[in-house]
């Protein structure tokens, strides 16, 4: 059962981070594009430039993409869990000490959830993996043999 369990561990984390992504970036496009009701419900946008909120929606909603697609994965997932972290100790944290309390489990969780792909990278089904297994069948590739001029 554990060989089994192993060998499923890469589409696992793959079905992981592509649900990740899709949530985070949802987050994006509600606050950018006004998606899903827009921030007030009304299909309301952020202000173009207004910090941190409008940032954190340009970083959910690339963040979020990237990792979804399993492109550049390490990289999204730093950035993210960053902006996550900042996110729970500059807005949630100061209004109480538990997540629990102060309405910051989503960005708590995004933060560890985020940290975690830093490691793992994209697992089965991502970008990343199918651009390396292109590059390295390219190396691979034996040279075409030219005939030498005598």
């Amino acid at each position: 059962m554990n060989g089994r369990l192993t060998s499923a561990q890469p589409y696992a984390l793959g079905l992981f981070r592509m649900v990740v992504g899709l949530l985070f970036a949802c987050h994006g496009a509600v606050s950018l594009l006004g998606l899903f009701g827009g921030t007030d419900g009304n299909g309301s946008t952020l202000e173009t430039g207004a910090w941190p909120n409008w940032y954190a929606a340009v970083i959910e909603l690339v963040g979020g993409s990237l990792v979804l697609l399993g492109l550049a994965t390490r990289a999204a997932a730093f950035l993210s869990s960053g902006a996550m972290a900042y996110a729970y100790f500059k807005v949630h944290q100061p209004q109480a000490l538990w997540p629990i309390e102060n309405n910051g489990e989503g960005a708590a969780m995004y933060c560890w959830a985020m940290f975690l792909l830093i490691f793992t990278g994209s697992g089965a089904f991502g970008l990343d993996r199918l651009l390396a297994r292109r590059a390295s069948a390219r190396e691979e590739r034996p040279a075409e043999h030219t005939p030498v001029a005598a």
